[in-house]
């Protein structure tokens, strides 16, 4: 599987993992316009371990939504959630959506 992107989102496809379960299925939450990347079709769960988020789709594919980017489905599987970085003459900071 191939790394997904919406926004400043990227989704890593990794083996499966164990962590604290989290009770909503909202990724990331956007640092400037407050809109949210989050799952809103399909079986899924949101687990952190160490800090780090995880998602876990059980059904054959999930939908992540965002008010400013096309919804994309997303296979089953296990993803690691990362916030994308991008360079400046300053140097490295995350993208803000």
């Amino acid at each position: 599987m191939q790394p997904i992107r919406q926004g400043d989102v990227i989704l890593l496809p990794v083996q499966q993992v164990e962590g604290q379960k989290i009770p909503h299925l909202t990724l990331v939450e956007g640092e400037v316009t407050g809109h949210k990347h989050r799952i809103t079709e399909g079986k899924a769960e949101l687990s952190d371990k160490d800090g780090t988020l995880y998602l876990r789709v059980i059904s054959d594919s999930a939908l992540l939504a965002h008010e400013e980017h096309k919804a994309i489905s997303i296979p089953q599987g296990h993803w690691m959630v990362k916030i994308q970085r991008e360079y400046e003459p300053e140097g490295w900071r995350y993208v803000a959506d």
